[in-house]
């Protein structure tokens, strides 16, 4: 079970560094509200001594990342924190953006899927494609669109240029356009890995569940939730 950090601040009648925890802290003016400024003769970090805005407390980005992998949304994270909706919605983009996709080894076994769901309204559907390597147990990569050869090639070819072993997929027919014959396999059972994993983000995810009033409302929003549930 992912943990949640304490909302309440360290500081009180012992006042230590919000950073290294060091007690080694000098007054440094004030802020443009009156609070006082402290800085740490340790780190040389500044930080104010007791913040009124929650969404500056310390452990407030690791709380965001932790609900959103538990499946809360915008709106359930705004609730438990009591910060702001566009402030969660802010953070939510600058830890996505922060996140990194990870290097893919060469020479491994690799499955493909799709994902369905929609954005905006539920006319709208699409698809996230995934690739989940079946040495490391992990998602390397994924795309969000419909399931044409434009936005599926992009993926493909970073997993081509790693020389996998093999690529499994289901038999849409744009990966035989896209993966060479001696590198692909489409046999019975051979996406069982994603297949699973499909269900598992389905179940973490809210906005990706089925029979739901929970959809993402933007592209934006569910590629940021994403990049932090898979890479955060």
């Amino acid at each position: 079970m992912v943990k949640i950090a304490p909302l309440c601040i360290i500081n009180g009648a012992t006042q230590n560094c919000n950073y290294c925890y060091a007690s080694t802290i000098i007054k440094n003016g004030l802020t443009l509200n009156g609070s006082q400024r402290y800085k740490c003769k340790v780190c040389k970090r500044r930080f104010v001594g007791n913040y009124k805005n929650r969404a500056y407390f310390p452990g407030t980005k690791e709380n965001v990342i932790a609900l959103n992998k538990e499946g809360c949304s915008v709106r359930s994270i705004s609730r438990l924190l009591r910060i702001c909706c566009n402030t969660v919605q802010k953070k939510i983009l600058s830890l996505a953006k922060a996140a990194c996709k990870p290097f893919i080894s060469f020479n491994k076994s690799y499955e493909v899927d799709e994902l369905c769901t929609f954005v905006g309204t539920k006319a709208k559907r699409v698809w996230i494609a995934y690739a989940y390597c079946r040495e490391t147990k992990s998602v390397v990569d994924f795309v969000i669109g419909n399931r044409s050869k434009m936005t599926l090639q992009p993926m493909i070819d970073k997993l081509l240029s790693a020389t996998p072993k093999i690529i499994y997929t289901d038999k849409h027919q744009t990966y035989a356009t896209l993966i060479p014959a001696d590198t692909h396999s489409t046999k019975y059972r051979g996406t069982n890995h994603i297949e699973r994993k499909n269900l598992t983000l389905r179940t973490h995810l809210k906005r990706l569940s089925r029979r739901t009033i929970c959809f993402s409302r933007s592209t934006a929003m569910l590629h940021a939730c994403l990049m932090i549930y898979f890479f955060g």
